[in-house]
């Protein structure tokens, strides 16, 4: 199985068992799944989602006793239109997880497919728990394989979010390792997701994830029915690394299999924006509140930047809508300047005011070397301020707000689901409170039912 990486991956996903999961990695995985919850919450109202959404009704109905719910209505449906209207929607507010290494957001592709099967097949807790790891390591370990020629075109969460929810699916579905090496080759053969949407301000992103979490679930129930897929689709000779990846590195798929959690490694977004322009947010806020500048204080920043910040913001140049305002630098920062903070509500409400436009065009990006070579195993915050008074102040964050090593606590993920629940209407504080109270105990529960109407079990 060392000459055979997928085979070895696809063995680790069908055959982990919660017990041999440590108990800080289940504690992560729950604060993972109840971040991910305020995530999908928030997409309620977005037009990209209620547009993926409607066609879901209109694809695959919806009968009473379907068991799955759509998170931002309510309402039940199959577990592969619920993982996809799921998948869209948490991939909206630009708040949901991401793991550094392998610049993967897991939660938006993976709790979609675990939550709609556990639901469906009235799974457990602990089920439940060990088919979102299994997910999460198998997404990390094929982002960090694909490596960073991969990210420079590819969406990472659409191309190997596919697998990785295949792996979540196919650990739910009890899938052997072999049924589940098929359904790693029907997700891959099926990856997809380019950049370019960027540039135009298009629908894709919500797109990818719709489609990695329901076509990841698919590939592993037809993989269930004997469906074959190709054995070698991450490694192989045409598989993925060598239509995607200049520099892939077979060793990462393996890389510690059942040591090393990559899932403990995954970092919660703090700031509603694209991850890249959260380092030197948190690098501007700290030279701020160090020498209690005011926006007006401020002539000029630069942003010390890796190589795949500027790929990926360097193609939004003046935001036309709040998605793209979320990846420009200069609009990032300029809320942190004004607000404290770049939450939903101050892009919806601000992201395009004379003000925030204005702060935008003291900002450019510049690359700098310490910080590409630190990236993407750390994502270090860097910049230089210019001042009316002439002075050059200097900013420098090594782990930005929600990484491991400055983690939201329980008490800020509430407040971050709370805060996103109330920004789309989908819950208010009280369904919330009840919600919470229940996401909590998600690992004991002995099965996984309503998110909203669920019993809480000792």
């Amino acid at each position: 199985m060392t000459d055979h990486p997928s085979l070895t991956l696809a063995t680790f996903a069908a055959q982990l068992d919660f017990d041999a999961i440590p108990a800080a990695v289940v504690e992560r995985t729950v604060n993972l799944y109840v971040d991910w919850l305020g995530s999908a919450l928030a997409g309620k109202g977005a037009r990209p989602v209620e547009t993926i959404a409607r066609f879901a009704r209109q694809a695959g109905g919806g009968l009473p006793d379907d068991p799955c719910e759509i998170l931002i209505d309510r309402s039940c449906t199959t577990p592969y239109f619920a993982a996809m209207v799921n998948g869209a929607a948490s991939h909206f507010a630009e708040q949901d997880d991401v793991h550094n290494g392998s610049v993967f957001h897991p939660a938006t592709v993976v709790f979609p497919v675990a939550l709609a099967l556990a639901q469906a097949n009235r799974a457990s807790g602990r089920d439940f728990i060990a088919a979102a790891v299994a997910g999460y390591e198998v997404g990390i370990r094929i982002g960090e394989f694909l490596g960073r020629s991969h990210y420079k075109v590819f969406h990472t969460t659409g191309t190997v979010g596919t697998v990785a929810a295949a792996a979540t699916a196919g650990r739910l579905l009890g899938l052997t390792p072999m049924q589940m090496l098929d359904a790693f080759g029907s997700a891959g053969t099926q990856a997809s997701g380019l950049w370019e949407f960027l540039r135009d301000a298009a629908d894709s992103k919500q797109l990818h994830t719709a489609m990695a979490a329901a076509n990841g679930l698919m590939s592993a129930q037809l993989a269930a029915d004997g469906f074959k897929g190709a054995t070698h689709i991450l490694e192989g000779a045409q598989g993925m690394a060598a239509g995607m990846s200049s520099d892939a590195d077979p060793a990462r798929l393996v890389d510690r299999l059942g040591s090393r959690w990559a899932i403990a490694e995954t970092s919660f977004k703090y700031h509603a924006a694209c991850r890249h322009t959260h380092p030197a947010a948190d690098a501007l806020l700290a030279v701020i509140q160090q020498h209690r500048l005011a926006p007006r204080d401020i002539v000029k920043v630069t942003a010390h930047v890796h190589q795949g910040a500027i790929d990926v913001l360097g193609a939004v140049v003046t935001p036309r809508t709040v998605h793209q305002a979320k990846f420009n630098m200069g609009t990032v920062l300029g809320l942190v300047a004004y607000h404290g903070y770049a939450g939903v509500t101050e892009f919806e409400q601000g992201f395009d005011t004379d003000a925030i436009a204005a702060f935008r065009d003291k900002v450019e990006m510049a690359f700098d070397a310490e910080v590409d070579s630190a990236y993407p195993a750390r994502w270090i915050g860097k910049v230089t301020v210019l001042t009316g008074d002439g002075r050059t102040l200097h900013g420098r964050v090594d782990e930005p707000k929600g990484d491991p090593g400055n983690t939201l606590s329980r008490d800020e993920i509430e407040t971050k689901l709370r805060r996103l629940a109330a920004f789309s209407g989908a819950a208010s504080d009280e369904e919330a409170s009840r919600l919470l109270e229940t996401a909590w105990q998600i690992a004991s529960q002995a099965r996984v039912e309503s998110v909203f109407d669920a019993e809480v079990t000792a």
